[in-house]
């Protein structure tokens, strides 16, 4: 072979190589471009940017005032980036000792020392775990503000690799109050009650925000076709009182308390508009205190008992022709009913009473041969009538877990003979509260149904985004004179009947009350040889023109003491004492320029006293002599002051006085103080006129003793 050829094999063979390489190129280029591109182009953005949900605002939930009784507010997560661009090892070797000193102080878990030796080693393994949690705790934005000054971490999150995460946290400022009914929130949102229900219009639209890497390691936002604002969810404004919910947790606390009961609900509703002013559900734990962990009122079904003969009062008045004036005869409070006795609850009886009566005093006897009269044979007719009063179907409140009425119709599965009988008192049926009271509020809104209403409107920004107005569910739920005489009825249980106890003279009460065995499933009303109790008080107030409607239920009470006038009865009354006390609009005006008698006034400062008699327009003379201190007459047309002249050093008289004033008097000269009972001051200990003794102790004896 010839030189020549030789060379040209070997160009050959070098062209042959370089041509199988490029193809072999293009092949992994196409390769690339087609297999695997979709996956690398996908990771390279992540590498180059990254896309930063931003959290939207959670609305607000407010009492029908607006007062905030659900709100987020920002919690901070702290980290460190070990690795950060700008964190060099001297940077952190010359600030670490003194950021460890400042954290141990603020948070106060941990000497220095601890917190130096664990930033040291999670710094020397920062590959591992490039951000490291730095507080044992999440803080709030003041507390965020002053950590952000500590050494290192003032140099921001380059060079100093401090880094705060905003957390929100749902926050109750008025602690537990409706907490069950109000809702709970995680990191899913809303879990019960009006959180759950309305979470997507609370919860808004989370925004998105894309962040480029830039040399040095650090991410910037840039602007993007894909970035979102974020949009923050509506404030509920509810129908909830924040007074009326305090007084009506704190009645049914203190009763339940007493009782030593399982557990209780109370709830307080507008008459005209089905407004739920106050829900309050409480539980007893092992420990015997009480807190909302359950909605008892929308989500607890029970037998009621009593409180549903004014539905079957209703139904006889309607397809009966019973009369209120009627007579029937109730023997000595037994009826015996196939194996069954149904008993009343007044040993011996009842004996001939009106129809009225047979109401008033909750007569079970009484009401079955009543409704064994009129219905016998009839009891589709019967169960149609409480099927008319909307007592089988929800009230369709806005919040979740409402339990559907159980109420029997002819031919389901468990009727018996006795179903009837046993329904017209309250048995063989469930009801939660709320709907019970849905009831009774329909007969206060003269037989006006309305739906519960919990929340009124949407808001943005403080203005009216949505609003939701009453809704009917049924514009009467039986004739007007039935629903006379069923008002007849309900007034005459307090008046003269099982709540007469509940009887007061400055505003009426009309209700019913209630007293039910606790079914428990197949071991019946008796398990261990112990029955259980329900109480319950529903009613409005005022009777003449009822304003609100208000159902109280306890159960399991305990101390032998069960009866719904006795047990749910007082709570009911604290709470419409205290609503009706605090209502103006039911208080008449005083006719005329002139109180008819002046009132008692205390010995007390002349200034505070002439502006109480000057805001109340009330004939005042002083006498003519300007003192500090005065003593206070009243004759037929005025009161008169006399003036109390004090010397220093000499033990003042206090008889007369307020405990306030007395004790400014006397701790004024240097003595002490102790003070038995209320009102004022009866007696004193050291004579007026005698010289003064620095630090010697004043006996005071009040006008009322000690409660």
């Amino acid at each position: 072979m010839t030189v020549k050829n030789n060379i040209l094999i070997r160009i050959a063979g070098i062209y042959i190589l370089l041509l199988l390489v490029g193809i072999g190129i293009v092949f992994k280029i196409v390769f690339i471009q087609v297999v695997d591109g979709h996956e690398l182009r996908e990771k390279a953005k992540k590498i180059t940017y990254r896309d930063i949900l931003v959290e939207a605002n959670r609305g607000d939930i407010l009492a029908a005032d607006g007062r905030v009784l659900a709100t987020s507010v920002p919690y901070f997560d702290l980290r460190m980036d070990l690795l950060a661009a700008g964190l060099t090892d001297s940077v952190f070797k010359a600030n670490i000792d003194s950021l460890a000193i400042c954290l141990s102080q603020f948070f106060g878990d941990r000497s220095w020392y601890s917190y130096r030796s664990e930033l040291t080693n999670a710094r020397k393994y920062a590959k591992n775990r490039r951000y490291y949690p730095i507080a044992p705790r999440k803080v709030n934005y003041l507390e965020l503000q002053e950590i952000s000054k500590f050494p290192l971490l003032r140099l921001g999150e380059n060079k100093g690799g401090f880094i705060a995460e905003q957390v929100n946290k749902r926050m109750l400022p008025h602690n537990s109050m409706a907490a069950r009914t109000l809702g709970i929130v995680n990191l899913n949102g809303g879990v019960v009650g009006i959180e759950k229900a309305l979470d997507p219009v609370l919860r808004g639209r989370n925004g998105l925000r894309v962040h480029a890497r830039i040399p040095g390691n650090t991410w910037v936002e840039v602007n993007s076709m894909n970035k979102v604002e974020p949009e923050d969810g509506v404030d509920i404004l509810t129908t909830l009182d924040v007074q009326l919910q305090d007084v009506a947790e704190a009645a049914l606390r203190k009763h339940l308390e007493g009782h030593g009961a399982g557990h209780g609900c109370a709830i307080v509703m507008e008459v005209a508009t089905g407004d739920i002013k106050a829900i309050a559900n409480l539980r007893r734990n092992e420990d015997g205190t009480y807190e909302e962990v359950y909605n008892y009122a929308v989500g607890e079904s029970t037998e009621p008992g009593s409180t549903i003969k004014t539905a079957t009062l209703i139904a006889l008045l309607e397809e009966g022709d019973i009369n209120l004036n009627d007579t029937v005869n109730t023997g000595k409070g037994k009826l015996q009913l196939y194996d069954h006795v149904i008993s009343d609850s007044k040993e011996d009886g009842h004996g001939k009473i009106t129809v009225k009566e047979v109401f008033e005093v909750s007569s079970n006897v009484g009401v079955i041969k009543l409704v064994q009269k009129v219905f016998k044979g009839k009891e589709k007719d019967f169960v149609k009538k409480l099927y008319e009063l909307k007592l089988n179907e929800p009230t369709g409140i806005i919040i979740p877990g409402e339990i559907k009425p159980q109420i029997r119709f002819p031919g389901d599965k468990g009727w018996s003979g006795l179903s009837m009988p046993m329904m017209s008192i309250g048995y063989e049926i469930r009801l939660t509260p709320l709907q019970i009271l849905t009831f009774y509020n329909a007969i206060a809104n003269n037989g006006r149904m309305v739906k519960p209403r919990l929340v009124k409107a949407y808001l943005k920004h403080g203005q009216v985004v949505e609003s939701f107005p009453p809704q009917v569910i049924q514009s009467s739920i039986c004739s007007r004179s039935t629903l006379k005489k069923v008002h007849e009825v309900l007034e005459g249980v307090v008046e003269s009947g099982t709540a007469i106890n509940l009887k007061n003279p400055r505003y009426k009460i009309a209700g019913k009350t209630g007293t039910a065995q606790i079914a428990k499933g197949r071991k019946g009303y008796k398990s261990g040889g112990r029955v259980s109790y329900q109480a319950s008080f529903v009613g409005y107030f005022p009777a003449e023109d009822p304003k609100y409607s208000c159902i109280v239920v306890v159960n399991s009470p305990s101390n032998s003491v069960y009866y719904g006038n006795v047990v749910a009865g007082p709570i009911f009354k604290e709470i419409s004492d205290k609503v009706f006390a605090t209502s103006p609009e039911w208080f008449s005006d005083i006719k005329g320029d002139k109180l008819k008698d002046l009132p008692q006034a205390k010995t007390g400062q002349l200034s505070k006293l002439e502006y109480v008699m000057d805001e109340l327009d009330i004939p005042f003379d002083g006498n003519g002599k300007r003192t500090d201190w005065v003593t206070v007459q009243r004759d037929s047309t005025k009161i008169v002051t006399n003036p109390i002249r004090l010397a220093k050093s000499k033990v003042p008289n206090v008889v007369g006085m307020g405990l306030r004033d007395a004790i400014y008097q006397l701790e004024s000269l240097g003595l002490r103080v102790v003070a038995k009972g209320r009102g004022t001051v009866r007696s004193q200990s050291a004579n007026p006129g005698e010289p003064v003794i620095k630090g010697s102790t004043v006996y005071l004896e009040m006008s009322r003793g000690e409660s």
